[in-house]
């Protein structure tokens, strides 16, 4: 009998990795739809001999023998959700939860199985029904993956003191570099950049580089938040390790990007966005070469990038494109569309400000503030909350509270792309309080 290896705590550190993005659909498979036969689903051979792909066919030929434990089918779904997230095919996700469903008509209510679903449920973001499993899961169970769970559905949905809470009995468990990432992510949210650099550094730390996948997405989460605190140099450091773990690592080519663009190198900015476009072509990623190939004049280059976008953003992450298309002027319409139906499934603080940015783009102002201001109240220290909350407000001609908001994204303005920075300096100009003019003698 093979005993439980503890798959789902190796990779549950790159679970806030993919928060707020939409995996590329390389593959066509449904995600979600039961399929008659799951077992013959899951133990379907998959193409590739390195790394996750072998240890899928490894684990299919020993979950076909007869007999054998179910252990084999959830060594098997956690690396069809290890292949998801190396390879961006969400059809690896459908696997796992294949795998899953196999698993529970073998052995039915199997903490295993509902974990590894709920797991899957909250990657492709049905954070409701990943809710009821990780509910379940405390409730009869209680191991720390299980509210490292339900803090993760939890915090998607804005629910942040219940998601605090998870994490602490999460912590209480097993303080290691799983606990230490969320916390750290639930700091920042919540205002104190300070204490969620502490936290991710002791996550690194914890982490080591093993495995390369989970040490690389820390590393990179670690240099964004040094970044945005200004410490320039330490943040690179991690950016290197990180790449030098996982070469070519999209997200930290994006850091890598997004730091030159902050520097206002844009031609150097271009090479590290294209790469990480390469291989993660998301709607935040395509932005950002979007506007490095704007601000370095390859104007042709940069609206074929446009394009691309614009064919997937809406499938691919429905949020951020709708971000894109408000800052842009473009189909308020299908922006507010897809906010409207991102915040039916999570209301987080980004959430809430992309529906208050779309509504600003739509002409709708005063519901627009309404949700800016939601989207402030956890005191998150994203520039972009500040620069959309300022941009609303002055719209409303309360110049007071924009010059505030306008003036707390100033000076976080390298968080923002160029076309942002632009846009804050046109309306801080705006906003700003008028000399009175002297008197002619």
């Amino acid at each position: 009998m093979v005993k439980h290896t503890g798959l789902a705590a190796a990779i549950a550190l790159g679970v806030l990795a993919g928060c707020g993005q939409g995996p590329v659909p390389v593959s066509q498979a449904p995600s979600g739809r039961l399929i008659a036969d799951p077992c013959a689903i899951a133990l379907t051979a998959q193409p590739g001999e390195a790394g996750a792909a072998h240890n899928i066919h490894r684990y299919q030929r020993s979950a076909q023998r007869p007999g054998v434990d179910t252990a084999y089918l959830e060594r098997l779904g956690w690396a069809h959700v290890a292949k998801a997230r190396s390879s961006l095919d969400p059809g690896y996700y459908t696997l796992a939860e294949q795998t899953a469903i196999c698993m529970e008509a073998r052995r039915p209510g199997a903490a295993e199985a509902q974990l590894l679903r709920g797991h899957v449920l909250h990657q492709q973001h049905r954070f409701h029904a990943a809710e009821v499993l990780a509910r379940r899961l405390v409730e009869t169970r209680g191991l720390w993956f299980d509210h490292g769970l339900l803090g993760d559905v939890l915090m998607e949905q804005g629910r942040l003191k219940e998601a605090a809470a998870a994490y602490q009995a999460m912590m209480d468990q097993r303080p290691g570099p799983e606990a230490y990432a969320r916390a750290a992510h639930l700091r920042w949210l919540t205002g104190d950049l300070e204490g969620a650099i502490d936290l991710m550094r002791r996550a690194v730390r914890a982490t080591g580089t093993r495995p390369p996948g989970a040490s690389a997405w820390a590393r990179t989460r670690l240099a964004r938040l040094l970044r945005q605190a200004g410490l320039a140099h330490e943040a690179m450091a991690h950016l290197r390790a990180a790449l030098a773990l996982v070469p070519d690592y999209p997200p930290a080519r994006l850091e890598q990007g997004l730091r030159h663009l902050a520097q206002g190198l844009a031609e150097e900015a271009i090479a590290p966005l294209r790469r990480a476009a390469d291989s993660n072509p998301l709607p935040e990623t395509l932005w950002a070469l979007v506007e490095a190939l704007q601000a370095a004049g390859r104007n042709s280059e940069a609206l074929a990038v446009e394009r691309q976008m614009r064919s997937g953003g809406e499938r691919d992450d429905p949020r951020t494109y709708a971000l894109y298309l408000a800052g842009r002027g473009l189909e308020p319409d299908t922006a507010l569309r897809l906010a409207r139906a991102e915040l039916a499934v999570r209301a987080d603080v980004f959430t809430l400000d992309a529906l208050a940015w779309a509504l600003h783009a739509a002409g709708q102002d005063r519901a627009a503030q309404a949700y800016s201001s939601r989207a402030l109240a956890e005191g998150t220290p994203d520039a972009r909350l500040f620069y959309h909350a300022g941009v609303i407000a002055a719209a409303g001609g309360d110049h007071a509270r924009a010059r505030e908001r306008l003036d707390r994204a100033r000076a976080l303005q390298h968080m923002l792309l160029p076309s942002e920075r632009a846009g804050l300096a046109k309306t801080l100009a705006a906003v700003a309080p008028q000399t009175p003019r002297l008197a002619a003698r």
